[in-house]
């Protein structure tokens, strides 16, 4: 095989494990400092329940750890068993969650607790907060109005005081829910386009890689260097929708993700671009020839 061909691949695995580990310091900094500013609503609160949806669980406790809930079909037994984790720390929280779900999960716990309708009204709250009115939607700095809107709302937080009942602490907790999701979003997506430029050089000598390939989701890397993906989403009647930007990428795929099922495509394709993972292959090999 070409060497050169194969140190590109090797350089471009390189740069999605660094920008995966990139992109969990940042994640993880911005998860602290969502739990940080509403470490006393939550105890207020007493904790809040983010997921609840057999078998996936997720809890928040006063002292703010997480609880997860996993379940698994025990070989020996044939029998399915739950597990319940402590996730005591918000690096661990965003290896196991897209933080954008997770942020999605607070604002819906918070809008449940509060007795909000069904269709979630706080989009028009966020803007009337920010001083933006509706007829300003796309003039706003060339930027998403609501993105900014939240972020005008969410600077004037630190100076407000605790709520004194707790339907209006968890109306505010949705509130900046909602704020952090959208930031996360948009943080990653500046993620993906910062990838994608580092990446384009190298992917035009290394030529379109199939990174997934499923029955409802595609993802390739292209010669380009940026990410194209083709979904199935769970409303769409078996009708697959294009995702060609990262801001569409974000709505489906947490880069964490993207970023390692590049590295083990390229591991997979090429695997003199990741020797360590070779003494492990051969000894399995070894290992089944023997049993022969």
């Amino acid at each position: 095989m070409d060497s050169s061909r194969n140190d590109l691949l090797g350089e471009l695995a390189a740069d999605a494990a660094l920008e995966r580990s990139d992109f969990l310091v940042r994640a993880t900094d911005q998860m602290h400092r969502f739990l940080e500013a509403n470490g006393d609503r939550l105890r207020e609160l007493g904790g809040l329940t983010l997921i609840d949806d057999d078998p996936d669980y997720l809890s928040i406790a006063p002292d703010l750890t997480f609880r997860s809930r996993s379940r698994y079909l025990d070989a020996d037994t044939g029998q399915w068993v739950s597990e319940t984790e402590v996730i005591e720390s918000p690096a661990e929280l965003v290896e196991l969650y897209n933080p954008a779900d997770v942020y999605a999960a607070f604002a819906e716990a918070a809008r449940e607790a509060a007795g909000l309708g069904t269709e979630p009204t706080a989009a028009e709250d966020l803007l009337e907060r920010g001083g933006i009115g509706p007829d300003e939607l796309f003039t706003l700095n060339g930027e998403n109005p609501y993105a900014a809107a939240a972020d005008v709302w969410a600077a004037g937080q630190g100076a407000t005081e605790a709520p004194d009942d707790e339907e209006a602490a968890a109306r505010r907790l949705y509130d900046l829910a909602l704020t952090f999701q959208e930031r996360s979003q948009r943080e990653e997506a500046r993620l993906l386009d910062q990838f994608e430029e580092a990446a384009g050089p190298l992917s035009t000598r290394v030529g379109d890689l199939i990174v997934v390939d499923d029955e409802d989701e595609r993802l390739t890397l292209q010669s380009n260097g940026g990410f194209r993906a083709e979904v199935v989403p769970e409303d769409a009647n078996g009708e697959w929708r294009t995702l060609d930007s990262t801001d569409e990428l974000v709505e489906f795929y947490d880069p964490t993700d993207v970023f390692g099922d590049l590295a083990d495509a390229l591991a997979e394709a090429f695997p003199s671009v990741a020797p360590e993972l070779a003494p492990a292959e051969e000894s399995e090999d070894d290992d089944e020839n023997e049993a022969v």
